[in-house]
């Protein structure tokens, strides 16, 4: 999985949250949403991903993709007790759930700009 990848599967799940709201139908399971390493994004943080380990926004990265997945089961736990949630995955909103994404987004683009600008720097050393 590249970076691209990596904010295409985060979006793609933030897709599947907010049918699941709009039909619960049981299939999400609130306990198991809460982990962040069993979605594609998490087995890419823990796995490949973890060779940017010695860069600061790695730990980031990972801090904020937990944060994202304990405020996806608390949401998933409130719809199914019933309570109206739409408000909290609408663009624009302040929630949990909406900062914690945007802040996981935001780190994939920095790890990008970080091993872009690496390669750059290793091309321009072995040019010279």
């Amino acid at each position: 999985m590249d970076f691209d990848q990596a904010i295409a599967a985060h979006a793609a799940w933030k897709q599947k949250l907010a049918k699941y709201i709009k039909q619960r139908d049981g299939s999400l399971n609130a306990a198991e949403l809460s982990l962040d390493n069993k979605c594609p994004l998490g087995q890419w943080i823990y796995g490949e991903g973890s060779k940017h380990a010695s860069q600061p926004v790695y730990a980031k990265l990972k801090s904020e993709h937990a944060r994202f997945h304990k405020a996806v089961g608390e949401l998933v736990r409130r719809a199914d007790a019933g309570q109206s949630i739409e408000g909290e995955i609408t663009i624009g909103s302040k929630s949990e759930f909406m900062m914690a994404s945007a802040a996981v987004v935001g780190a994939i683009v920095s790890l990008k700009n970080l091993a872009t600008q690496g390669k750059a720097d290793s091309a321009a050393a072995a040019a010279n």
